[in-house]
């Protein structure tokens, strides 16, 4: 299936990695105001909103080829295309919606919109942020998104990496004469695919004109008996032959703004005289008529006049021991003080402070501590689960981060961690938590051994602690999980044994013991037997030392001429009865010197010849 998806939210700023043509001067409010497709608690806003040609839409995520969905999250969806990152709108909305669009296994156009009312022989910028929602390392089709006005293309951002960020892609295009509406279109450029995935957010289509900004700080500090502030514009650029101005004032902390009547000057006067915060900022068009159309000015920066109150009275309350600072002066009692100060900006102040000292209330916290259960382990925890005395609010400090009270502070390892509790008005309790670990829990298997073929080693497992269960490596090595001090094993090659022991209290310890097999082949075949039925040396076989050899494959003896006597395969080792009696054809056999050879098989699986003679003696 080809998984490609477009998301689509008002852009506010342009990011600082805008492709192609932008505006280097100020830039309008954004034409696109339901852009952003709104905000809303429900992860799947309903019902379809019909803005992507050609595509229907789907309320349950993800959507199919040729579908569209707008969400708030694709973290909260049900289920998510294997290849896809899952992440929300590009805003600072946690609820913002924002459109995701599968797209077509062909090319074409996923997004349009028309805007009227422009300005004739103006400069607008069509920007929007798009991102590769393909998790890094897909190495899927790389997808292309093109911005078209009018159904002419005019820009293209080109191949989309899988990087997991944003960029910024538009343009700048200026209304020809008479034009006072345009189509804008997004489309997609690359075939469907495996890939080609992409989020479209923060579509802007705004007027641009000059570097518009009000000269000074972003912030201007006067006197509430001193002059009036003068705020001065300050244009830079020559798009605007004929600059119209429009000062104006917010008085809900920037959050909408008003005309500010007759103030239509390069310069303007804050007159205000008492104390607080006043926002200002200016509109820019060319021209008279094109002011008073939203789509056709830009908007300067916003200036801060902050007038400093004469009189300001502070009513603190204080524990005993602290001290409250005005001017140069410090109180420590309760009473009610006046000073006067002079501010940096020359600003007389006269201030009264009324000031409260209550005594220290013996701030104690009741904790949970939770040790880590092993030495390696960061498991341990504390939780401030009540603050005896003092007055609410309280606030909780630990490890140099304020916590809050009654949550669990997980993840902590041994050590000593420093904690303050203190109340409203600044009393404190301050303290350590130390948590402490068992000792570690160690195990030792001794110094690497030397054995030959054949020949178990001995296991010991020193060790502080008991052991409930070994774990050893490689498998089927040693066969044993539980009180394996004292267990043997017989290695046939030479290597490393590994093992994992637990404690009682879960925590494990690992060490590894290196052994090497010297491969003496320890096979002793007789050189003379006497058959005569004293139980002695009645048989001819090999012996050898068991389980360095495993098995005697076969076993043939001849007499002096070359004619067998006696054959036999699979003979266990050191199992006389098995070899030869020293009989042929039923008869006893002459005295004499016979010859035998042989096929023996080690622990270590080698297969090897063995060739001799021995003496018969009756």
């Amino acid at each position: 299936m080809s998984h490609k998806i477009l998301f689509l939210v008002v852009l506010t700023t342009l990011a600082a990695c805008l492709s192609a043509q932008q505006c280097s001067g100020n830039l309008g409010e954004n034409i696109f105001e339901a852009g952003d497709f709104g905000s809303g608690t429900a992860n799947i806003l309903t019902p379809d909103p019909g803005i992507a040609p050609g595509f229907l839409y789907q309320p349950n995520p993800p959507p199919n080829d040729g579908f569209y969905t707008i969400t708030n999250d694709m973290g909260a969806w049900s289920y998510i295309f294997p290849s896809w990152d899952a992440f929300s709108d590009n805003s600072n909305d946690p609820n913002g919606y924002m459109m995701v669009v599968n797209a077509a296994f062909s090319p074409g156009k996923f997004y349009e919109q028309q805007v009227d009312d422009l300005c004739e022989n103006t400069l607008y910028q069509f920007s929007a942020d798009v991102r590769n929602i393909l998790s890094p390392g897909s190495n899927g089709l790389t997808p292309n998104v093109s911005f078209s006005i009018d159904d002419v293309t005019r820009f293209t951002s080109g191949a989309i990496g899988e990087t997991g960020r944003w960029n910024t892609y538009g343009f700048t295009f200026t209304t020809a004469p008479g034009q006072t509406s345009v189509v804008l279109a997004l489309s997609n450029n690359a075939p469907g695919g495996n890939g080609n995935d992409l989020a479209i957010d923060n579509i802007s289509f705004r007027a641009c004109g000059p570097l518009a900004r009000i000269a000074g700080e972003e912030m201007l500090s006067i006197c509430e008996d001193g002059e009036p502030a003068v705020l001065t514009s300050e244009i830079t650029g020559g798009e605007y032959d004929d600059p119209q101005l429009q000062w104006q004032q917010s008085f809900d902390d920037g959050v909408t703004w008003q005309d500010l009547p007759g103030e239509m000057g390069m310069t303007f006067t804050h007159t205000g005289r008492t104390s607080g915060f006043y926002y200002y900022r200016y509109l820019l068009a060319n021209g008279p008529v094109n002011l008073t159309n939203n789509k056709c000015r830009v908007v300067s920066n916003v200036k801060t006049v902050y007038v400093i109150p004469k009189r300001y009275e502070v009513v603190d309350t204080i524990c005993e021991g602290m001290m409250v600072a005005v001017g140069a002066s410090e109180y420590r009692q309760t009473g009610v003080s006046v000073d006067t100060l002079l501010s940096s900006l020359g600003c007389d102040s006269i201030v009264t402070l009324r000031l409260t000292v209550v005594s220290d209330p013996d701030i104690t916290g009741d904790f949970t501590v939770t040790d880590p259960s092993c030495s390696y382990l960061t498991d341990g925890s504390v939780e401030l689960v009540q603050v005896n005395n003092g007055t609410e609010p309280f606030r909780f400090t630990f490890g140099g981060m304020t916590r809050s009270l009654g949550t669990s502070i997980t993840g902590l390892g041994q050590g000593d961690f420093a904690y303050r509790i203190a109340d409203r008005y600044g009393c404190a309790e301050e303290g350590t938590i130390s948590l402490v670990t068992p000792n570690p829990f160690a195990i030792e298997m001794g110094e690497p051994r030397v054995v030959d073929l054949g020949e178990s080693i001995l296991l010991t497992d020193g060790t502080n602690d008991a052991v409930t269960s070994y774990n050893f490596s490689p498998p089927g090595l040693v066969d044993c999980t539980e009180d394996c001090d004292g267990a043997r094993f017989t290695p046939a090659e030479s290597g490393t044994l590994y093992l994992v022991a637990t404690s009682p209290r879960g925590c494990e310890a690992r060490d590894s013991l290196r052994y090497v097999v010297v491969k003496n082949r320890k096979v002793y075949p007789p050189n003379a037997f006497s058959p005569n039925g004293d139980g002695i040396n009645d048989y001819f076989t090999l012996f050898a030392a068991v389980p360095n050899v495993t098995a005697i494959n076969s076993l043939n003896i001849f007499d002096r001429w070359g004619g067998q006597v006696f054959g036999a395969e699979n003979l266990e080792p050191n199992l006389a009865a098995s070899g030869w009696d020293g009989s042929t054809d039923g008869e006893p056999a002459r005295n004499g010197v016979y010859y035998y050879t042989a096929s023996v098989r080690f622990l270590d699986g080698a297969v090897l010849p063995y060739a001799g003679s021995f003496t018969l003696l009756r």
